[in-house]
Order: structure tokens, then C-alpha cells, then sequence
């Protein structure tokens, strides 16, 4: 993806999450991880811990980082949460293109919940 089409996709994909949850600022990358990670969960209890937010993001990179098989699913938990398992690690280096790698996996996502499952 050029960089162009990674900062228009990317603009994209925060203003549908800024409209779904009708906030007045666009989100950052770690708010897109909590909803990809609520998501999975697939639950809103109303509220969430420190922790579990911190979980919830987790399981959000996680599944987005499945794509190019660094993790698997492993299943759930007894309350449900999703766990992973790491295939490989990921060996790129620096901060920049590793949110970089995010942003393109959630842009990813959001295209694939768009079109649906099996459907692109």
C-alpha cells in the first residue's frame, strides 16, 4: 500500500469509528485496537477495567497480526475472552512501522466487516 492510500484508508477507517461511537475527535490507533478488541470479544458489559482495556487492545493487535500469521486463535477462556497464540514473531524493527503494519491490518479489517465475511 503507498502512502498516500495508507493515510486516505487509514483517515477512513477513524472517522467510521469516530461516527459509529459519535465522538467529536477522530481516534487514535490504540482506540481502533480496543474496538477491534471488543469486537472479538464480542460483549459490551458497559464498562471496563484499566486491565481489561489493556487486553482488549491486545486482542485486537493480536487479530489483526493473525492476518499475516504472526498469531493464531487458540480459543477462549472460561469468561469467554479470545486468546492467541504467537506463530512467529514479528521482527520489524521501530515503532513507526510497526503502527504502520496496524494501521494496514485494521484498514484490513474494517474493509473485510464492510463487505462481510466471504464476501471479498
Amino acid at each position: 500500500m503507498q502512502e498516500w492510500e495508507l493515510e486516505f484508508e487509514w483517515l477512513r477507517v477513524r472517522h467510521q469509528v469516530k461516527e459509529a461511537f459519535g465522538r467529536a475527535d477522530l481516534p487514535d490507533l490504540n482506540a481502533v485496537l480496543f474496538l477491534i478488541g471488543i469486537q472479538e470479544l464480542g460483549r459490551w458489559p458497559g464498562s471496563f477495567s484499566k486491565e481489561e482495556k489493556q487486553d482488549l487492545m491486545h486482542i485486537g493487535a493480536c487479530h489483526l497480526l493473525s492476518y499475516d500469521g504472526y498469531y493464531e486463535f487458540a480459543g477462549r477462556d472460561a469468561d469467554g475472552w479470545p486468546h492467541y497464540k504467537m506463530i512467529r514473531p514479528v521482527r520489524i524493527k521501530g515503532m513507526e512501522a510497526q503502527e504502520k503494519l496496524l494501521m494496514e491490518k485494521a484498514i484490513q479489517y474494517f474493509r473485510e466487516m464492510e463487505v462481510g465475511p466471504g464476501e471479498g
